[in-house]
């Protein structure tokens, strides 16, 4: 664009030379001068102006960039694997400076998800898939408009401490929440535990949810949001939960690992989600430590959230394509755990329940869970023996009833669209199942 300009300046500057001394034209000519001379200036003043050089920067909570060059209107990126072993996906910058510009965006490996970036234009605050105006797994496009100063693209539709915080400002004067510290992080951050009761009554039951293990997975804890919202609504399935279920809720359980954004899948020496035997991270330590002394002798329902690869997927019978856009719950080894067989059947009786109260957008069939020994659930996904998975771990306590982990994609489940709405509405969803599931306790 600037060359062309360049190009029409010069252009007109000849032409409004070629008119001669504007006191001997005639009036049509002096008019056609001022025209041409009014054009000309316009375009020099663009055409010459220095550009605003742009700027790309991880500043903000759940940064993630490597910035590899600049040439032209082609920007070159790679993720930041830090700490991470092996390869993963997970991205997240800023750009400003851009305004009015088409810029392509190429990284050195296929990290773009099903539906491309997610795209913000307001800090952040909303999200938006950039969908099908062009991209592909390693590169796209994008048309800044003339006032968009300030513009996020990312991995997945970004969620931290900052969001968790605007969703509990709503809801900061309901009597049943709790907000409360897990622990404190290596580097002194709070993790938040969230207790839902009555504490004039007496629970039934026990329930325990989580995500943000791996904590690039941000899906899950918008599922997650849905659930505490059923939980805390003044509906029918709201006050029974209140009336019979203590719940114990840890939002972002890699809580460094999300407000720095880092791929959190495969830290070194193991992540958080692999660490229910050796328990070197801080949140593992505590919810381990904790959890018991709160269960009391009732029925548990212990369910981890997840979402699984950034893409790719078929339905069962063809999971050798991938188990990555759709949703399912993930089985244990039934050898491992005394519970094991019990628990895929609370599996498959659970997912029965869901698929037929399901409400929301996005699909979900019990034929699509995945048990023990198939695709990439075996023992050769836990690397070691000495390590152990958060569902894992549940399905040791006592009286558990339900144990398991479910996957949520990231963009798109079965064809449909998972966006930060679709992924509340499940998480409804699933809060209708857990009470049914409970109550239809045999």
């Amino acid at each position: 664009m600037k060359k062309l300009q360049k190009t029409l300046a010069v252009i007109f500057c000849t032409i409004t030379i070629s008119l001669t001394n504007y006191f001997t034209m005639k009036k049509l000519q002096k008019i056609l001068a001022v025209i041409f001379c009014t054009i000309t200036i316009s375009l020099f003043a663009e055409a010459f102006a220095e550009e605003i050089p742009l700027k790309i920067d991880t500043d903000f909570p759940g940064g993630n960039i490597k910035v590899l060059g600049i040439d032209g209107d082609t920007v070159k990126l790679q993720q930041d694997l830090r700490d991470t072993a092996g390869s993963w996906f997970y991205w997240s910058f800023r750009i400003r400076g851009a305004e009015g510009r088409i810029l392509n965006f190429v990284f050195t490996e296929g990290v773009i998800g099903a539906r491309g970036p997610a795209v913000s234009t307001d800090g952040g605050l909303t999200w938006r898939w950039l969908g099908d105006l062009g991209f592909s797994a390693t590169k796209f496009q994008y048309r800044f408009g003339t006032k968009e100063k300030e513009v996020f693209f990312s991995q997945g539709m970004s969620y931290t401490e900052k969001d968790l915080n605007r969703f509990l400002e709503k809801h900061k004067n309901n009597p049943n929440l709790k907000i409360e510290t897990l622990c404190k992080t290596k580097k002194g951050r709070n993790v938040e535990l969230l207790r839902i009761f009555d504490n004039k009554k007496t629970p039934d039951f026990k329930v325990f949810l989580s995500s943000r293990h791996h904590c690039a997975e941000m899906t899950a804890t918008y599922s997650l949001e849905g659930i505490i919202e059923t939980v805390l609504s003044d509906t029918d399935d709201g006050r029974w939960f209140r009336e019979h279920v203590d719940f114990f809720i840890v939002p972002l359980v890699d809580k460094d690992g999300v407000e720095d954004g880092d791929q959190g899948k495969n830290r070194k020496p193991h992540d958080h989600n692999r660490d229910y035997i050796q328990r070197i991270h801080e949140s593992v330590q505590a919810i381990t430590e904790q959890v018991p002394k709160w269960l009391d002798d009732k029925p548990l329902f212990y369910l981890d959230m997840h979402c699984p690869w950034l893409r790719g997927g078929s339905n069962p019978p063809h999971i050798e394509k991938g188990t990555n856009e759709y949703v399912y719950f993930v089985g244990i080894d039934p050898k491992e755990f005394e519970f094991g067989e019990n628990s895929w059947k609370g599996v498959q009786r659970f997912g029965t329940i869901l698929e037929k109260e399901r409400k929301g957008t996005i699909p979900y069939r019990a034929l699509n869970n995945l048990p023990f020994g198939v695709s990439w659930n075996t023992s050769n996904n836990k690397k070691t023996a000495n390590l152990q998975k958060c569902d894992e771990w549940g399905a040791t306590l006592p009286n558990v009833v339900f144990a398991s982990a479910i996957e949520i994609p990231f963009a798109n489940a079965e064809r449909v669209v998972v966006d930060t709405n679709s992924a509340k509405v499940l998480g409804h969803d699933l809060a209708r199942a857990i009470r049914i599931y409970l109550e239809t306790l045999e």
